[in-house]
């Protein structure tokens, strides 16, 4: 019954709609095969032809299958090179497979993937996405690849001027990736006092210096500052899973945070059950690890730790 009631709200949400549009609808309801049937159906001469190619390579780059998605987006600049996005998805594309690919061929695409998000950036210079994939680029590649934190740097510098929080951000991972670590941490704080929401950056950093004691104390303030902030529970809970501290707080507040629905790219309740199974099991409370990890397999099959958790439990 939920399902006709969703394909009837797609149906009503179509019509009217060109074929683009409803193409666009249907992607992102997740309706993949609908939306490549219509996509599909337009031709080269057609002047929709660009965007189709576009949204097929998107579709291909969310079902993995990334050389279909580059060819597609090849596609759709080869109809229409001023478009940002076509340019920023082939980046991301590109950026896919070099992670897996060999040495060489990750050379061969280096200068691609920078190109893409420079072109990007000059057709929609405050395209921040881009803007972080060139600071990606540049502090992972090789010098030789043409890495350069200087360069980085400098995309630090273009998106402060876009958003003050996401600046210090980018300029905190910038010098963690420098092991610059006392700069590092000023412009996490810097960010969080720009943004109270920026949590997540300095709470991760900490973390990750085995700063376990800095990390709950800025929960802690953040949680008195914002009580109604479910993000902020969901944080402690998963700080407590994966240090293995506070583990009583942790598991108060994700089960608090499992009372709530979360937004769209919030963490799931998937994710919660997986954090709360990762607390019993670091209590040695097995029985409750299995059903926590089995909760969270049923509602997201595809959550890697929460596979992983009931495989070492099953041994």
């Amino acid at each position: 019954m939920k399902l006709l009631t969703s394909l009837l709200f797609i149906t009503i949400l179509c019509q009217g709609q060109n074929q683009i549009d409803q193409a666009k609808t249907l992607f992102e309801a997740k309706k993949y095969k609908e939306a490549k049937a219509i996509l599909l159906k337009v031709d080269d001469d057609n002047k929709d032809f660009a965007a189709a190619q576009y949204y097929l390579g998107r579709i291909a780059f969310d079902e993995k299958e990334l050389d279909d998605a580059e060819g597609y987006l090849e596609e759709a600049i080869e109809a229409n090179d001023k478009v940002a996005d076509y340019h920023y998805w082939l980046g991301n594309v590109l950026g896919t497979i070099a992670r897996d690919a060999n040495v060489v061929k990750q050379g061969m695409l280096a200068s691609k993937i920078k190109g893409e998000y420079e072109k990007t950036v000059a057709l929609d210079p405050k395209n921040m996405d881009a803007h972080w994939g060139l600071i990606t680029f540049y502090t992972e590649a090789p010098g030789f690849m043409g890495g350069s934190f200087e360069k980085a740097l400098v995309e630090a510098g273009a998106i402060q001027k876009l958003n003050e929080a996401d600046g210090h951000r980018a300029y905190g991972m910038i010098y963690t990736k420098q092991e610059k670590f006392n700069d590092a941490e000023k412009e996490y704080l810097l960010a969080y006092k720009a943004n109270p929401a920026y949590t997540n950056p300095i709470v991760n950093f900490y973390v990750s210096r085995k700063q376990n004691d800095k990390a709950f104390a800025l929960l802690e303030e953040a949680q008195k500052n914002q009580p109604e902030n479910m993000l902020i529970q969901y944080q402690v809970g998963r700080t407590s899973a994966v240090t293995g501290e506070k583990l009583d707080r942790g598991e108060q507040c994700l089960i608090k945070y499992l009372s709530y629905q979360p937004k769209a790219n919030e963490p799931s309740h998937a994710g919660a059950q997986m954090r709360l199974g990762q607390i019993f099991e670091k209590r040695g409370n097995t029985a409750e690890a299995k059903k926590r990890y089995e909760a969270a397999v049923k509602l997201d099959p595809a959550m890697k730790e929460a596979k992983d958790g009931l495989a070492r439990l099953s041994k």
